[in-house]
């Protein structure tokens, strides 16, 4: 099982701070920001560690073709209202790709993007010329992941059709694959009860091959909700035996897990949650 969750990447350690939490929640891969989500703020690469960090994940048998970039969320290629938005979403996503290169990750998960009230067409057709722009010369030797989405508000890429709609119609498919996040689907109406039945449909539409990261995450919200509120392991309305099913789910075992699960009393929970992956058991962490 490749598991791990998101990171952190701040003070003095950077990158290899964050192969130290990783390591000290029982992780064999993780996720982390190159800088702050929210911002355009990013230290120089030659400011984060990266070769410290790289000979720690070697000494613990830390796969970097596993670990996981996630673009900032002030990325929205889909909007058409803001030329000026478009247009730094462009620049920005560029800029993490060459970040991503220098570093030598290979997995960027991208949110496809909202369109803002403009309707579904034209943010899709939106998002097809914002990836077009950055993938037409990037030097990126990796692969975009567009993360599923749970559909709260205008938000795009909500169903394997729209995804998969993305992908075939950019101009580099290639350098497309796909971030399944457990919680967005289910709050977007997919059953995960027969996860089987969830990958058999996953590959007909899309190609299971393009499946790149898993975020193992249970939801607070019933089926269907479109409300994307992520839930701890075994606390929400997906539980703690289809999550663990679909960690240990032997059709994707070679595809990392990433939890993203909240903060309980201001701390993590992953090393916990890690645990109970491992021996498939669930233990109320709350309490």
């Amino acid at each position: 099982m490749i598991i791990g969750s998101h990171v952190s990447m701040s003070g003095k350690d950077m990158l290899l701070g964050s192969v130290k939490e990783a390591l000290s929640y029982g992780a064999n891969t993780f996720m982390f920001y190159t800088g702050a989500p929210q911002n355009t703020r990013r230290k120089a690469i030659s400011e984060l560690k990266v070769e410290e960090a790289k000979a720690l994940m070697k000494e613990n048998n830390i796969d970097l073709k596993n670990v996981v970039v996630h673009a900032p969320y002030i990325i929205n290629l889909a909007n058409t209202v803001k030329e000026e938005t478009f247009e730094l979403a462009v620049n920005f996503l560029k800029q993490e790709l060459q970040r991503c290169q220098d570093i030598g990750t290979s997995i960027l998960v991208l949110h496809p993007g909202s369109h803002v009230k403009a309707g579904e067409e034209v943010g899709l057709q939106q998002i097809i010329k914002g990836l077009n722009e950055v993938l037409k010369d990037t030097p990126y030797q990796g692969k975009i992941a567009l993360e599923t989405m749970a559909g709260k508000g205008s938000e795009l890429g909500k169903t394997f059709e729209e995804i998969n709609y993305l992908i075939s119609h950019c101009d580099y498919p290639e350098k497309l694959g796909v971030c399944l996040d457990t919680c967005h689907i289910h709050d977007a109406g997919y059953d995960l009860s027969n996860f089987d039945a969830i990958l058999d449909e996953f590959d007909r539409i899309i190609d299971l091959d393009r499946l790149l990261v898993v975020h193992l995450n249970d939801s607070k919200n019933v089926q269907g909700a479109h409300k994307d509120r992520h839930a701890n392991l075994g606390l929400g309305e997906i539980g703690f035996d289809i999550l663990n099913g679909i960690a240990h789910n032997e059709r994707i075992k070679d595809v990392p897990k990433i939890l993203e699960t909240p903060y309980i009393d201001g701390k993590a929970p992953y090393k916990e949650e890690i645990d109970m992956l491992k021996n498939q058991e669930f233990r109320n962490i709350e309490v």
